[in-house]
């Protein structure tokens, strides 16, 4: 997975007078290739039923690709739908959305499925849920899934409030998702501060993080993140390891056997025992 080039701005400041005022340096209008056209993907259910999946066209926030994290999770989630079912879920860097999709379909209470608040990209969201046949409803305010633009560490009152209210000390989701989002390390601070905001401080609550090292040369860094929410006061358990039949980027370079390989955690809240027994030890 190539890491998506920052755009430079190459113009010196003193020149933004003149291409105001002239058009001289205005780019002609194939100067720059055409942006790929959106894609289309199918996730089949262990039932038969298959989700529809739009995609944008390329777009820097990676909101282009069906992660192999999100096609796992989805297929855990199958697998133990008592995970999702009756269960408030937020996810975020959703992009296509199809483990929050498939959450939906198992009958979770509430589903809201989130990325960067891009217009393409929430559009893509809320065309995937209205596409899916089994998520079909006489009126939207029925729909038990909702899509919305949410930016890493932000604040947690506007996907909270999907919910409708709250009990006191109760407030935030039962479930979370994060599929391959740990690749981008700067931003782990952030993903944490988001599991704090909007993870129900309740027992059973979790956080699933599931991802590959795309990058091998770089796994200690993906696993970072899971010290930090140590660090935080979070619980993390290792619950799954799947090996695919091949790297979703064939060509990227790196240790094979570890492009192939999806690994999934949770990240929870400390029990009451666990508690005193972290103060015991210290």
């Amino acid at each position: 997975m190539s890491k998506p080039e920052e755009v430079v701005n190459q113009v010196p400041e003193d020149e933004g007078s003149d291409i105001e005022a002239g058009g001289l340096f205005e780019d002609p209008p194939d100067f720059y290739p055409p942006s790929p056209p959106p894609t289309t993907e199918h996730y089949t259910m262990k039932n038969g039923d298959d989700i529809t999946l739009h995609l944008v066209g390329h777009s820097p926030l990676e909101a282009h690709t069906l992660w192999n994290g999100a096609v796992i999770i989805s297929q855990y989630f199958e697998e133990h739908p008592e995970e999702v079912k009756d269960r408030t879920v937020l996810e975020i860097g959703a992009a296509a959305g199809l483990p929050s999709l498939v959450a939906a379909v198992l009958g979770a209470k509430k589903v809201v499925v989130t990325d960067f608040p891009d217009p393409d990209i929430v559009d893509v969201m809320w065309k995937n849920i209205r596409g899916c046949p089994m998520l079909a409803v006489d009126r939207e305010e029925d729909r038990n899934i909702v899509a919305d633009g949410y930016v890493w560490g932000g604040k947690e009152a506007p996907l909270l409030a999907h919910l409708g209210e709250q009990k006191e000390g109760e407030a935030g989701f039962d479930v979370l998702i994060l599929a391959d989002l740990l690749f981008r390390h700067s931003e782990h601070s952030k993903l944490v501060d988001t599991i704090q905001f909007t993870l129900k401080k309740k027992p059973g609550s979790k956080a699933f993080v599931v991802f590959t090292s795309y990058r091998p040369w770089l796994q200690h860094k993906d696993l970072a993140f899971f010290d930090l929410a140590r660090e935080r006061g979070f619980i993390v358990d290792k619950f799954l390891e799947v090996k695919t039949e091949k790297p979703l980027f064939e060509n990227d370079p790196g240790d094979e056997e570890i492009r192939k390989t999806v690994t999934g955690w949770t990240v929870r809240w400390p029990t009451d025992d666990e508690k005193a027994a972290a103060k015991a030890d210290s």
